[in-house]
């Protein structure tokens, strides 16, 4: 019987030591020197300062700025350290309830847009976190931003167009465009003139 603990031992202190310490160590070392923007969290500065990161979407809500889709992470939605679908089912009335009141706000957000609400628009992603949104959630709010920044639907509808990205290797997944880096451009070409307070 000692044997056989001993054994035990030794294996589960080799495997602790494999696992635990040499691969992930390796792995990281690798990623930092082949990919460090990437393996850092692919965080985006401006003038020094932190904004936001590529892959973790995060809550724009002013006219001037595209919207992202909904998120379910954590209490207030957009928690990176509660990421999370709703997982609601489709017949569950929370979940009714909630999508037709994304209607109703994205309708009152957009009141010039006339097509159908595209379904991201109203749908959370399985992390609550999803940094895109489909070219028809921009294309659908393109009017809605442009007035409130003095530019034409045409101007931004052209910088939707250059930021969008296709299906990565052409076939997987759709086109879409990062809220973030959207807003990011447009704040630097069509910047919004400061109010004076009254």
């Amino acid at each position: 019987m000692r044997k056989q603990l001993s054994q035990a031992f030794r294996f589960t202190l080799l495997m602790t030591v494999l696992t635990g310490l040499i691969y992930p160590g390796v792995v990281t070392g690798l990623c930092q020197l082949l990919f460090p923007w990437r393996a850092n969290g692919s965080l985006v500065q401006i003038n020094g300062q932190m904004v936001g990161s590529e892959l973790l979407g995060q809550n724009f809500s002013k006219p001037e700025y595209f919207h992202p889709r909904p998120s379910a992470a954590g209490k207030d939605g957009y928690d990176a350290t509660a990421s999370s679908g709703s997982n609601l089912g489709p017949t569950n009335q929370a979940l009714i309830d909630r999508v037709k009141a994304d209607v109703a706000k994205f309708r009152a957000e957009n009141p010039t847009y006339q097509g159908p609400v595209p379904a991201d628009m109203v749908t959370t992603s399985a992390s609550g976190l999803d940094p895109d949104i489909s070219l028809a959630s921009a294309l659908a709010q393109a009017l809605r931003v442009a007035q409130a920044r003095g530019a034409s639907v045409d101007q931004v509808n052209q910088l939707i167009q250059s930021d969008s990205r296709g299906r990565r290797w052409g076939f997987l997944g759709e086109p879409r465009v990062n809220v973030l880096l959207l807003n990011l451009d447009l704040n630097q070409k069509f910047p919004v003139a400061l109010k004076k307070n009254s």
